[in-house]
């Protein structure tokens, strides 16, 4: 299979003082989206844009903001992110989420079954706890941290049953990609970043991929830039790919376009792994990189936001 890279280069001339990006997943495509469904997923990408963006608008912080524009990912079954998640091969729905600031502060969740909104969780180890990771929260931590708790099956829809089925049969390929984050600049300065994940289908129960593992695909530094991961979770792990950004920027001092280049062309290229990501420097400069044959991805181009399925 085909490993070129695809990289947009999105320069920051917009006078808001504030960027942001965001990412539904990356991978290959069975067949064509129909019209109808292009527009599904357009709609959703930009919907979840404004959420961020209306945060940003209004001085808010980019923590806030990538926060909101995952959340709105979350809660639309056509992601792969908490409502609408990717099954395991027993047909559960184990939910990771990370997300990090550029001062370094970092939280995450892996096989989450009860907290809606696994960004949100993610959060609170940051924000409430010492630790950086959490496995499985239990519904009594998450009502604690007092946020909205679902049954496990909220989580479980009629499409992505029968997407495990197909892949059981054999009918389907098991699909490796399928993650939601956002990056943002605010105002002040601040960067942040925020991913959010189901898994792949068929996975087994208990895997974790690289979205909750800070470095891998989750990543913030202030001064110098955010990134968000999505696709092969093993390659992006056993490449430290978002670390790998921003460790190019600051000891190479490579500019962001080149340090992501670079990092998908030695850490997953060259490896045969597939993926993408999104990236924001403190310059407001964006990146939507990935060599996989597909992304869905959303910016600001002036007066338009521009949806990629």
């Amino acid at each position: 299979m085909s490993r070129d890279l695809q990289l947009k280069l999105i320069s920051s001339t917009s006078s808001t003082g504030y960027c942001l990006v965001l990412h539904a997943g990356a991978g290959g495509r069975v067949e064509e989206l129909s019209l109808e469904d292009q527009k599904n997923y357009s709609e959703g990408l930009e919907a979840a844009y404004r959420a961020g963006e209306t945060v940003l608008e209004n001085r808010g912080t980019a923590l806030d903001a990538v926060c909101a524009s995952v959340a709105s990912l979350e809660d639309n079954p056509l992601f792969n992110a908490g409502r609408g998640a990717a099954l395991t091969a027993t047909g559960r729905a184990e939910l990771d989420a990370a997300v990090m600031t550029g001062d370094g502060q970092a939280g995450a969740i892996a096989a989450s079954r009860h907290a809606r909104n696994p960004i949100h969780a993610a959060r609170k180890v940051m924000e409430e706890t010492k630790h950086v990771l959490l496995v499985s929260p239990t519904e009594e931590l998450v009502t604690g941290w007092g946020l909205e708790t679902v049954e496990p099956d909220y989580f479980i829809t009629e499409a992505r049953q029968r997407q495990l089925r197909n892949v059981r049969d054999r009918l389907l390929a098991g699909s490796r990609h399928g993650t939601v984050g956002a990056v943002a600049v605010d105002k002040a300065g601040r960067i942040a970043a925020a991913t959010s994940t189901g898994g792949m289908v068929n996975q087994s129960d208990g895997r974790v991929g690289d979205t909750p593992i800070i470095g891998a695909g989750t990543y913030a530094r202030n001064g110098l830039a955010g990134v968000s991961c999505t696709g092969e979770g093993e390659a992006f792990i056993k490449g430290a790919v978002a670390h790998d950004v921003t460790s190019r920027m600051r000891y190479l001092h490579a500019a962001l376009p080149a340090a992501v280049a670079a990092t998908i062309d030695t850490e997953l290229t060259a490896h045969d792994g597939s993926g993408g990501l999104i990236a924001a420097d403190a310059h407001g400069n964006l990146v939507i990189a990935h060599n996989s044959p597909a992304m869905f991805a959303a910016y600001r181009d002036g007066e338009k936001i521009i949806t990629l399925t």
